[in-house]
């Protein structure tokens, strides 16, 4: 069987056919030669490239994308926190407006009547000796506001009739300033000592406090302005001044442990009050020595008025001061 399949071969291989390959009747088309295979190489290496430059294209585009979405994040992430901080800023303002714009709030200080102000104005220059306990004080604000307004007015009068000069300002501002910054100023002062001295007091009292006891400095002045006499002034110095800050010093002392402490508190607050009232009638008060002269003394002649002879003008003068004016126009 095998020599039957090889026969065919081996006559084929013994006929007449030519094993000689004829170059001249080969296609010059076939794809075997060198320009084929560059070309083929060039084009390979071409699309290489344009994948290359598609896929740096594509890898630019994602990271642009990556870019883009972490920038927009963080925009919208500001927005966010900017738009929580707008709205907390915003109630608290509107908190804050709200409490300080309700007038309910103040109301507590000033609802007081005319009779209880009354008994504290007349309390506020009797001091009362209790340090056991510690003394009421009363917790409104409008006697000593009204106190304060009415010093302005009696310094105002003492500023007036003493013809004070003011060389900044006005009167009523330096009034106003002067009143209102000693009670404001001193009540925040000793509220801090008796802070440090661990009293018992707060500073709506303090306030309270230094304000009826300005009844004494209204009281002296009123008197002292309208009646000018040293000795008088300092009898109701020592007197109403002194009773008014008696009165302070007791209710200071009932409320503060501790002898030190009792010392340098009521100290402070008795110096002050006593110099202030000294200072408002030496500054703003000026004792006209002349009355006092015109009362007791002898009467000053009065102004006459003196002749005096005017100088006879010679016409050539006049002459001459015509003619120039004549010139000139």
């Amino acid at each position: 069987g095998t020599a039957a399949d090889w026969g065919g071969f081996e006559d084929n291989m013994q006929g007449g056919g030519s094993a000689v390959i004829d170059m001249e009747n080969m296609d010059d088309t076939s794809g075997s030669s060198f320009e084929d295979m560059g070309e083929m190489h060039q084009r390979m290496k071409e699309e290489e490239e344009d994948e290359a430059a598609e896929g740096e294209a594509g890898a630019a585009e994602e990271e642009d994308g990556e870019f883009l979405g972490m920038k927009g994040l963080r925009g919208q992430l500001g927005r966010q926190v900017a738009d929580q901080m707008w709205q907390v800023g915003k109630r608290q303002a509107s908190r804050a407006f709200s409490l300080y714009a309700n007038i309910d709030i103040l109301r507590p200080y000033f609802d007081v009547e005319p009779v209880q102000v009354r008994t504290r104005l007349l309390e506020s220059m009797i001091p009362v000796k209790m340090i056991n306990f510690p003394q009421k004080i009363a917790g409104e604000l409008y006697g000593p506001l009204m106190l304060v307004f009415t010093l302005v007015a009696i310094l105002l009068h003492g500023m007036k009739t003493s013809d004070t000069i003011i060389r900044e300002g006005t009167l009523m501002g330096t009034a106003i300033g002067t009143c209102f910054g000693y009670w404001l100023g001193v009540s925040s002062f000793i509220y801090f000592l008796a802070y440090l001295c661990n009293a018992q007091i707060t500073m709506v009292q303090m306030l309270s406090l230094l304000g009826y006891g300005l009844f004494g400095h209204c009281i002296t002045l009123f008197v002292t302005y309208n009646i000018h006499f040293h000795s008088l002034f300092y009898i109701f110095w020592l007197g109403v001044g002194g009773l008014s800050t008696l009165r302070m010093v007791a209710v200071l002392v009932s409320r503060t442990v501790g002898h030190t402490q009792r010392l340098i508190l009521c100290g402070t607050l008795a110096a002050l009050h006593m110099l202030f009232l000294l200072y408002l009638h030496f500054a703003y008060h000026k004792v006209v020595e002349g009355i006092l002269d015109t009362l007791e003394g002898p009467n000053m002649p009065p102004f006459q008025r003196v002749a005096r002879d005017i100088p006879v003008v010679s016409n050539a003068v006049l002459n001459t001061t015509a003619k120039a004016i004549a010139l000139t126009l």
